[in-house]
């Protein structure tokens, strides 16, 4: 299952759980949100926004992103922790991707992604980044 299908799958049951009100979404929970939110939107922007950057500096805004999620997690606990693991979890393949030619040396791993992955990625965040947005004013 690729990334963008599994922030999908959390998204909806994010929604659900908190629609269903089996989330009770607390201050912190709100704060930590919007801010998320907001990080996640000046990392990747909108589609347009990434048309014609070079496959480095689209890395270095997914990677931007993933450590934006991070910073998230380590401010909750519960529920949105839970989330935000999750949806840090469904991102890692970004942490093994590289922009730049091997040079005929080791890579540690790190694969060169195609622009249909890096495309997959950014629309991935760009959901998350709704859910988050929309936990603020749930």
């Amino acid at each position: 299952m690729g990334m963008g299908k599994i922030i999908e799958d959390l998204a909806e049951e994010a929604e659900r759980q908190i629609r269903d009100q089996a989330w009770e979404l607390s201050p912190t929970d709100r704060t930590v949100a919007a801010k998320a939110a907001a990080d996640l939107h000046a990392a990747v922007g909108t589609p347009q926004s990434r048309q014609g950057l070079p496959e480095v500096d689209r890395l270095e805004h997914l990677r931007e992103a993933l450590a934006a999620v991070a910073i998230a997690l380590a401010h909750v606990h519960g529920r949105l922790a839970w989330f935000l693991g999750a949806a840090a979890t469904a991102l890692t393949p970004v942490l093994h991707w590289r922009a730049l030619p091997a040079g005929g040396g080791p890579t540690f791993g790190a694969v060169q992604p195609t622009l249909q992955e890096y495309t997959e990625a950014e629309d991935a965040i760009r959901r998350l980044q709704r859910t988050l947005a929309s936990i603020n004013t749930a």
